[in-house]
């Protein structure tokens, strides 16, 4: 196995988490803001007003999205295990 291919299966993981993070993550960090701003306008600063509402927008964006993201982590591992006889030897 030479250095290139370990790179190169490297950035394909690490490409796939991203892609499979992003978009619970950005919905956090819209959540979050808005939030924020919310706590800021109103000055209520209450600490759970904060991670409710995120763990809800983001239990609400893992169940739309799972569908795609079982896909794309299959999709990834079949690749990985269908060529891992070129990865030998």
């Amino acid at each position: 196995m030479t250095p290139e291919l370990v790179i190169t299966l490297a950035q394909d993981a690490i490409f796939v988490l991203l892609m499979i993070s992003l978009p619970v993550l950005s919905v956090a960090l819209v959540v979050g803001l808005a939030v924020s701003l919310f706590q800021a306008v109103t000055q209520l600063q209450e600490m759970t007003l904060t991670f409710i509402p995120k763990i809800l927008a983001m239990f609400a964006v893992l169940l739309l999205l799972l569908p795609w993201m079982l896909n794309m982590m299959l999709d990834y591992t079949r690749e990985l295990l269908t060529s891992l006889p070129n990865y030998v030897g």
